[in-house]
């Protein structure tokens, strides 16, 4: 079998599992989740990403029925059963089976479900060509309406975002903020390279802390690059010497041109390559 599927304690695959339709994550959008990715079939920054999913439930107040060790375990089991040497991974936490009200309190169990597939964002070619990409018109929501630290199952707005730059023909996205700064992608992290200086937005921007953000951080930084956690404008973006995304799905993906204008050579940069290469390497090593 190619692909598995866990739902609390029941395994299955894409065909046959199921959830309840009264799940308050399939009504209320009340979950939580991570992307995870394997290579070779070992699992990049388990650790971390399950931190960050107990971290995500806990700031909604919602229980994981499993200690950070026992979930850990079943990822790596839905990983074995799956098949995939190279797999994604999304583990999801909803709120459970509850009635049409909003009551938290009538949900008594939480819904656990770990899902391992294959992902491919975008077609390899683009990966050395670059990504077209526009400014959305859907802001990212308010960090003062629901922390973007939590990684929520209400990814509405990304979507609506994700719409706007296929309806024009884009490859993706950049989300601004409230304030008309530049944020991130649909789902993902941005970085701009400018006289060989790496920028990225803070966290306190209002982004999502990104696994792979950090681990290209700190790839950067111990390969000699200055990198700065600095607010960005689209100014910033349209005269970079180069720009690129960093997520789980998407990896390291140059940014070629952006509302229209050429970044850089109009293709991956040489600071891009590298951190690209250094990242692979970085996820084959275990």
């Amino acid at each position: 079998m190619n692909g598995a599927v866990y739902v609390n304690g029941t395994w299955s695959d894409r065909a046959t599992a199921t959830i309840s339709v009264y799940d308050h994550g399939l009504l209320y959008g009340d979950g939580v989740f991570e992307g995870i990715r394997a290579y070779a079939g070992r699992i990049f920054r388990l650790a971390e990403h399950v931190e960050r999913l107990f971290d995500s439930a806990k700031a909604i107040h919602l229980a994981i029925p499993h200690t950070r060790e026992e979930l850990a375990a079943i990822i790596q089991e839905a990983v074995r059963r799956s098949g995939l040497a190279d797999a994604y991974i999304r583990p999801v936490i909803t709120r459970g089976v509850g009635d049409l009200g909003l009551d938290i309190r009538k949900c008594p169990a939480a819904t656990v479900i770990i899902i391992v597939d294959t992902i491919s964002v975008w077609p390899p070619e683009r990966y050395e060509q670059g990504l077209d990409v526009v400014s959305a018109a859907t802001p990212i929501p308010h960090r003062e309406a629901l922390s973007p630290r939590v990684k929520s199952l209400n990814y509405l707005a990304h979507v609506m975002a994700k719409l706007e730059g296929s309806l024009a023909g884009a490859d993706e996205v950049l989300m601004l903020d409230p304030a008309g700064f530049v944020a991130e992608g649909s789902g993902q992290n941005l970085f701009v390279v400018r006289q060989a200086v790496i920028r990225t937005p803070p966290v306190s921007a209002g982004i999502l802390q990104g696994v792979t953000r950090d681990a290209v951080i700190e790839l950067a930084r111990a390969a000699g690059y200055t990198v700065e956690e600095s607010i960005l404008n689209r100014y910033d973006v349209y005269t970079a010497d180069e720009a690129f995304l960093t997520g789980t799905a998407s990896e390291v993906a140059p940014i070629r041109r952006y509302d229209g204008r050429i970044i850089g050579a109009g293709r991956a940069g040489p600071i891009t390559r590298d951190l690209h290469a250094r990242f692979h390497a970085l996820v084959r090593a275990g």
